[in-house]
Parts: structure tokens; C-alpha cells; sequence
């Protein structure tokens, strides 16, 4: 059991930047691979990035693709996504979710934990 808490959401305003953590207890956060994907109202979730076990490989969706970065701290059991040039659409509940496999997915399902989610929005 991996348990995912999230924590840097808020409001902010269009070209600004937040940083998102995601803290995990439980089973040894470097055997897992782990995504944020964000979710806005009446729309699916959706991936936004990627991070492999070892943090060597990222990747992203092409909407955040330069303006968002991935990464993680595996003797601090954290990963983060910093979020640069932030615009209105990217407000949404955002997720950190791990996997417990060699590869990054874009799917949903494909997670096995997910954190509670936090809250970003953006203001034009």
C-alpha cells in the first residue's frame, strides 16, 4: 500500500508559477513509477507528466510540454511538478498517482495509488 498526499495547489494568476508536491509513505516510493494527471470539471483526467523509478526519464503531454517539469527526490519519498507560464486552461484537480511498473503510462487505470488531489486554478 503506497499512501500519495498532495499539497501546493491554489489560485494564482495567468504567467504565474506553482510548484506541486506529492509526499508517499508506505511501500518504497522508488519501486514505483509516478504521474500527475489533472482532472477540470465535466472533462476525463488526463496525463500531464511522467517521472521513471529512478527519475532518469520524463515525460510530458504536449499542453505542458516546456512549461512544466517533472521530478523526484526518492530519499525524500517525493515528487514534484513545477508549473511555469501557468494559463487559465491548466486550472484543474490535480493528481499524483504512482505505478507499481517499469514504465510510464498515460492511462488512468493503469495506477495502482492516487492521491487526494489539489486544487489549481488560474485566473486570466
Amino acid at each position: 500500500q503506497v499512501h500519495l498526499v498532495e499539497s501546493g495547489g491554489g489560485l494564482v494568476q495567468a504567467g504565474n508559477s506553482l510548484r506541486l508536491s506529492c509526499a508517499a509513505s508506505g511501500r518504497t516510493f522508488s519501486g514505483y513509477v509516478m504521474g500527475w494527471f489533472r482532472q477540470a470539471p465535466e472533462k476525463e483526467r488526463e496525463f500531464v507528466a511522467g517521472i521513471s523509478r529512478s527519475g532518469s526519464s520524463t515525460y510530458y503531454a504536449d499542453s505542458v510540454k516546456a512549461r512544466f517539469t517533472i521530478s523526484r527526490d526518492n530519499a525524500e519519498n517525493t515528487v514534484y511538478l513545477q508549473m511555469n507560464s501557468l494559463k487559465p486552461e491548466d486550472t484543474a484537480v490535480y493528481y499524483c498517482a504512482a505505478r507499481g511498473a517499469t514504465r510510464v503510462s498515460v492511462t488512468p487505470n493503469d495506477y495502482d495509488y492516487w492521491g487526494q488531489g489539489t486544487q489549481v486554478t488560474v485566473a486570466s
